[in-house]
């Protein structure tokens, strides 16, 4: 007979299983940001700085004040400092090293032209000729960012793509270079795997496609506690088939059990999740948190609608430009628009909302949170606007 899990317990399996609930260390530090990792196993990269980059967020919502720097020491910084690479996961990500050879198989569709974007995969086609140049040239001459190359100059902004940055995100993609750090203006400098990765990192085997998708979807379920057979494949954004016939691999084994959640479609749970009788969290969660990056999932853990409005026209937002949701127990009970002004030292809170059913004490356990942010983000005060 499948089990029964109420949403309740569903909710506080899929907190704890991604870090919450456990006391937070006085002074975290690099060993403390590794085992965050080593439970979420990615940090998801977006350019968007207008409270902090994306990839610092999550730390913070677990562990509290921490050290920026650390991050980037361990993504950044030496090589034997490094623990951390860059490679496309569920979005652009920083991940530990012991996923760098199950991800491999991506990096060998790219190379054949199988995956990346559409004005990417020429580049493993007829134009590979002009990607491999590019190739050679950082062979020879050493790290380089895009615009380090003659025929990237007049190009400006994120998302306006020369050839010459098209060609090295190809590159990228396939695994011939990755990322030996990030400039000021969060620019990628790139060069081999050998110069940056550690030996053992490069040298380590690499799975079969199937062994790697089974590795893949059960450190997706462990980061997830009890998820649907779509959010498992999500997490990494593997291929329909490969996760299926992963989980059925896994569900024969014992390391996925199938579960009954009122509400869900073909739930799992990983053998060896948690089931806490009690989550007492506070944390403010940035838009890409692996908790509540799949909407919704978000939606029926927690009964929470979100949606960023980044994009939206600043007339038709109902919440704000850059909001985070405010987890309070077990429960998303507000969501907050933030500003990081930095010039006047200042952490900005644009509007606040409250959900239907927050308890009476939202609203100073926020104030709280917040002054922690701005602690963590070096601004001298919190100024509400509402």
């Amino acid at each position: 007979m499948i089990e029964r899990i109420e949403p309740s317990l569903a909710r506080r399996i899929a907190l704890a299983a991604q870090g919450f609930g456990a006391r937070r260390p006085d002074k975290p530090g690099p060993a403390q940001l590794l085992r965050t990792l080593g439970k979420v196993h990615l940090h998801q990269i977006d350019s968007v700085n207008v409270l902090a980059r994306a990839h610092y967020l999550p730390a913070c919502s677990r562990l509290g004040i921490y050290d920026r720097s650390d991050l980037d020491s361990l993504a950044w910084g030496p090589k034997r400092k490094r623990r951390l690479f860059e490679y496309w996961a569920h979005e652009a990500s920083l991940l530990p090293f012991d996923l760098h050879p199950l991800l491999r198989w991506r990096m060998a569709q790219a190379d054949r032209g199988q995956t990346g974007w559409t004005g990417m995969r020429i580049f493993a086609t007829e134009r590979r000729a002009e990607a491999m140049a590019l190739l050679d040239r950082i062979r020879s001459d050493g790290p380089q960012a895009t615009s380090g190359f003659e025929a990237h100059k007049g190009q400006s902004g994120w998302w306006e793509w020369s050839d010459t940055k098209r060609a090295l995100e190809w590159l990228f993609w396939a695994g011939h270079i990755t990322t030996a750090t990030r400039r000021g203006s969060f620019e990628r400098v790139y060069d081999l795997p050998d110069r940056v990765l550690p030996a053992e990192v490069v040298a380590a085997p690499t799975p079969s496609d199937a062994e790697a998708h089974r590795a893949l979807i059960e450190r997706a379920a462990a980061a997830h506690g009890i998820a649907t057979s779509g959010e498992l494949r999500d997490y990494f954004r593997q291929p329909p088939e490969a996760a299926r016939q992963a989980i059925r691999e896994l569900a024969e084994e014992g390391i996925l059990i199938p579960i009954d959640v009122p509400g869900w479609r073909h739930a799992w749970l990983h053998r060896d999740a948690r089931r806490p009788r009690r989550i007492d969290a506070r944390a403010l969660l940035a838009p890409f948190d692996p908790l509540i990056w799949e909407r919704d999932r978000t939606e029926r853990l927690f009964g929470f609608h979100y949606r960023i409005e980044i994009y939206v026209p600043a007339e038709k937002r109902r919440h704000g430009y850059y909001v985070l949701p405010f987890l309070l127990g077990d429960r998303l009970v507000a969501r907050v628009d933030l500003k990081a002004d930095r010039k006047a030292s200042r952490l900005l809170v644009q509007s606040l909302h409250l959900e239907q059913g927050a308890p009476g004490h939202t609203r100073e356990a926020l104030r709280s949170e917040l002054s922690t942010m701005a602690q963590w983000l070096e601004l001298d005060a919190v100024d509400w606007a509402t």
